[in-house]
């Protein structure tokens, strides 16, 4: 097989992570991100955060596809990234942003003891974990943005994220090439939020990895 046709393995992910464009991308924060994206590669798969073949895919499909968010928070001062799970994005934005007050939202035990140890090991005094699903914080608090990565499908997401922003704030969300196709079906959830237009934004990161598809929702 030519190198042009080769599948990408897991020594070129690290070697992606190990780049000089990559460390240049996330600055003096790379450190503490390298050291995160070790943490997943080790126990991501034996903990159920990450599938088998994620592994060897992991700065590109996950750090980097995380961090393509950070451009669009702008001055935005608190996050919360809902359906957390292993950290993504939210733990990837909470390290480029340690100004910004980062809320994880997740429901699974498992999952938050590791997000909890994520932030332990890491120092991220920006970071609070908070067990339980979205819904159960309605009322509770407002940030400026909600995230989320794969979570739902764009009706139910908004459902689920709009009640936690703020008027004047946005819904910031990772999601697939498709996601045009779900804003009609949601525009009844979208008018009842009084949201603006939504927009279908293009992530990108370093050269010659993929732009990530980011949908904004303001909430007028």
């Amino acid at each position: 097989m030519s190198d042009e046709t080769r599948a990408p393995t897991g020594d070129d992910d690290a070697e992606l992570g190990r780049s000089d464009a990559v460390r240049a991308y996330f600055g003096d924060r790379y450190e503490l991100v390298a050291q995160y994206a070790a943490s997943l590669r080790d126990e991501g798969e034996l903990r159920g955060l990450i599938g088998p073949r994620e592994v060897a895919r992991l700065w590109e499909r996950h750090i980097l596809n995380s961090a393509a968010v950070t451009p669009y928070l702008g001055d935005t001062r608190s996050v919360a990234d809902i359906g957390s799970g292993a950290g993504l994005p939210g733990i990837v934005l909470a390290i480029q942003r340690p100004d910004v007050e980062v809320h994880l939202i997740e429901p699974m035990e498992r999952r938050t003891a590791w997000l909890q140890e994520c932030v332990e090991s890491l120092g991220l005094e920006n970071v609070q974990v908070k067990r339980g699903r979205a819904e159960e914080y309605h009322g509770a608090f407002e940030v400026d943005v909600v995230t989320s990565r794969a979570v739902a499908a764009l009706s139910k997401l908004a459902r689920m994220s709009l009640p936690l922003v703020r008027k004047g704030g946005a819904m910031v969300v990772l999601k697939g090439r498709n996601v045009e196709r779900e804003i009609e079906p949601a525009r009844k959830v979208l008018r009842s939020f009084k949201t603006a237009e939504p927009e279908i934004l293009e992530g990108r990161t370093v050269d010659n990895v993929e732009p990530t598809t980011i949908l904004r929702v303001r909430r007028s």
